[in-house]
């Protein structure tokens, strides 16, 4: 080979290395049991903030309070906002977001897609990242069980309608996994919004450097059907990275919850090749450990159960060697008061017990390396503190299928913002 030819080759193969370092710059990545970006290790606190897209929509939103929000959060300093890039329902569906993205199987409101495109934008000037949720097994956004209705698999069994119980509502929810119809429904979005180009940056979505991870659903639960919910897991996640190479994929799911009857296993279900990192929930109230017009003696004991759920968390994470992300905690006000006038002494306390948590596992490489708090409601007050959300109140953190002022925390929660800071300002 002579040697124009190969100055040729090395011409060729520094200029391909370049544009292929150019397209990764800024993707998020999984090395060494973490997150890299740019090479260099990465880990984030951040929030849920699933209403944003509503809210950025550009006639049914209010953009003014998006941006900010946005701009508080980013003074508070996080950097990563857990959101919904999906929702769907018609007219008749209840206890969930209106307007949704998908009123009908592949019917899109364009207002909501552009409100998406939205905060996608204004998230990548603040260099924020992106945790897309593209599912729920909830109602409060259509999710499964809107294509179940969408199916013909008849009406949704809505539990906060006596005398219907959650075990019905379950029972009916859990049918997503083994329907076709459903799940043809719900893959046929993925493709559309892996594909979609942003109306304001002009990218594709599968190309923005903005989106941190694709999740398949919000805390999907299997029941008595556990390896029904393993087989749509595995098939949609390797759905995802046949369609996008450059985005990290989760579950969504709780990782374990408090009890044996969800049919979710956080070791099980993370073990896929698919899948680059876990997702951990850590619901106290919930799941009955906890709340806050208890006595400390109560409170202690949830404290240690608290730390044994997130021991067997990281004990499956170190055999996955994948990173965790708790993505999901929260607390009620005092006295579990619904009123945004209440104090927040307990929440405070208990932000301060787990965010000390994150950032002990980040400083010493553990296996936690980001954290999501439940939830902003930022500028939002509930009308009707304690009822369910109606067409026409106003976004709040608390989803709609719960009553409203329950575990948001909003911009003049000065004492819990004030350890949210201290969290996000913390460098190691």
């Amino acid at each position: 080979m002579n040697k124009t030819l190969l100055f040729l080759l090395a011409g060729i193969l520094i200029v391909f290395s370049a544009c292929q370092q150019k397209h990764e710059a800024n993707f998020v990545k999984v090395a060494n049991n973490g997150f890299t970006l740019n090479g260099k290790e990465y880990s984030f606190k951040g929030a849920n903030y699933w209403q944003g897209m509503n809210l950025g929509a550009p006639q049914s939103g209010d953009q003014q309070r998006l941006l900010r929000e946005l701009d508080e959060m980013q003074e508070l300093g996080i950097t990563n906002l857990r959101i919904l890039a999906a929702s769907e329902a018609d007219s008749a569906m209840r206890y969930c977001i209106h307007p949704a993205l998908q009123t009908a199987p592949g019917v899109y409101n364009n207002d909501i897609w552009q409100g998406l495109d939205f905060l996608l934008a204004e998230m990548g000037k603040r260099e924020m990242k992106a945790v897309m949720v593209l599912g729920n097994f909830w109602t409060w956004s259509g999710g499964f069980p809107q294509y179940l209705r969408w199916a013909g698999m008849g009406e949704v069994p809505y539990p906060q309608e006596p005398p219907t119980s959650w075990q019905q509502f379950t029972d009916y929810s859990k049918q997503f996994f083994s329907n076709d119809s459903a799940q043809e429904m719900m893959k046929n979005h993925i493709k559309t919004i892996i594909g979609r180009i942003n109306s304001i940056t002009g990218k594709a979505y599968k190309d923005d450097a903005v989106i941190m991870a694709w999740q398949l659903a919000n805390e999907p639960r299997g029941y008595d059907v556990p390896k029904q919910l393993q087989k749509w897991m595995r098939a949609t996640s390797a759905y995802i990275k046949s369609l996008d190479s450059n985005h990290l994929v989760s579950l969504g799911t709780e990782g374990n919850t408090a009890d044996l009857v969800s049919g979710v296993n956080v070791l099980i279900d993370n073990d896929d090749s698919n899948i680059d990192y876990i997702t951990m929930h850590i619901w106290a109230q919930n799941w009955g450990w906890y709340s806050p017009e208890q006595s400390d003696s109560v409170y202690t004991e949830m404290l240690q159960k608290v730390n044994s759920y997130w021991d067997v968390h990281v004990d499956a994470a170190k055999k996955l060697q994948k990173p965790i992300v708790l993505e999901e905690f929260g607390i009620a006000r005092d006295g579990s008061s619904f009123s945004p006038d209440t104090t927040t002494n307990c929440r405070d306390r208990f932000f301060e017990f787990i965010f000390n948590k994150v950032d002990e596992s980040i400083k010493n490489n553990g296996m936690v390396r980001g954290v999501n708090f439940w939830s902003y409601s930022g500028e939002g007050r509930p009308p009707h503190p304690g009822e369910f959300w109606k067409k026409g109140d106003t976004y709040l953190g608390d989803p709609p299928h719960e009553l409203q002022g329950w575990y948001g925390v909003y911009d003049k929660d000065s004492t819990t913002l004030a350890i949210i800071k201290r969290c996000c300002e913390s460098k190691f």
